[in-house]
């Protein structure tokens, strides 16, 4: 028995920003029939083995602090857009999540609860402004692993405060290994596999290169009777857009529009169609939407470049 989806979130991941949010922010959004933005809210921490989680601190960017937050939920939902809020952490340096591991017990004891409570306030957050996705963590594959027993204490807490529907947003390489999806209501997956080693992937490469995956994702789905999420999705326009989909180094490399448009496509095609895949929020979405992108960027975002109308069609049609 596979969950049965009627509507499909139709997602961005929505970027924070220095600034407060207005309608003007939002009508991009309306334009490519988007329904949902994933509301991204970091916390800081120093170092891979450091312990303290700070957030909501004066120095941070508006769209980061729980005020922020909330305003950029509450404008959104005027209209008619709903909101993921999806807390992350940032390793000082852009250092990987996934990699944060302590050396100490009691850093261990002190990293749980200072991201506890990093988590807590922002599901706080999530319950009074009635968001209808909360993501408990993302790529965090070394903490989850070593600290099993704290996930699942974690989400029972999250459930005392908030009352809408959990995920948690494993890389690519990791949900297979997540213990509690369970006790969660989607299979969150941040979709960044390998599906083509060209430099301009075709369509039909793609697809193919998504068969070795797709029916192991699904036997997910079948298996925890639960949704599967994309809580991240995307690709870069730039050559060989397939092969690493999850890089972000700042090498200026040659874009490549119709290698991220291939890519896009192919994604959408393997599983927008099926029953119990719930939809994804394309990375990333940046709100000042007439000054970024365009056709000499090769980073993720999709806005002003072709890309940009896939996404529109595709969006529009659930």
């Amino acid at each position: 028995m596979t969950p049965v989806i009627k509507e499909k979130i139709n997602g961005v991941s929505f970027v924070a920003h220095r600034d407060s949010i207005s309608q003007k922010n939002v009508d991009p959004l309306l334009n490519i029939n988007a329904n949902y933005a994933a509301i991204m809210p970091f916390a800081m921490i120093k170092s891979l083995d450091s312990p303290n989680v700070n957030y909501d601190a004066e120095r941070q960017w508006f769209g980061e602090t729980i005020v922020g937050g909330k305003q950029y939920i509450n404008t959104l939902k005027k209209s008619n857009i709903k909101s993921m809020l999806k807390p992350q952490l940032w390793v000082w340096k852009g250092e990987f999540t996934g990699f944060i591991e302590m050396k100490t017990e009691d850093d261990w004891k002190m990293l749980e609860d200072t991201y506890s409570k990093f988590i807590l306030a922002f599901a706080q957050v999530a319950q009074d402004t009635e968001t209808p996705i909360f993501c408990i963590g993302t790529e965090l594959e070394k903490f989850v692993e070593a600290r099993p027993d704290y996930w699942t204490s974690l989400i029972t807490q999250i459930r005392s405060i908030y009352k809408g529907k959990l995920t948690y947003a494993a890389n690519w390489n990791e949900y297979k290994k997540t213990p509690f999806w369970e006790q969660l209501d989607y299979i969150g997956i941040d979709a960044y596999f390998p599906v083509s080693d060209s430099k301009t992937p075709t369509v039909e490469e793609c697809l193919k290169g998504w068969k070795k995956y797709k029916d192991t994702i699904n036997s997910y789905s079948k298996k925890y009777n639960k949704p599967i999420l994309f809580t991240e999705f995307g690709y870069r326009s730039i050559d060989y857009s397939g092969k690493a989909p999850w890089t972000v180094d700042r090498v200026e490399s040659k874009v490549n529009l119709e290698a991220q448009t291939n890519t896009t496509k192919a994604l959408f095609e393997t599983f927008w169609k099926e029953d119990w895949f719930a939809g994804g929020f394309i990375w990333k979405w940046f709100i000042n939407h007439d000054k970024v992108g365009g056709l000499n960027n090769n980073r993720f975002t999709p806005q002003n470049k072709p890309v940009e109308q896939v996404i529109k069609a595709q969006y529009g049609l659930y």
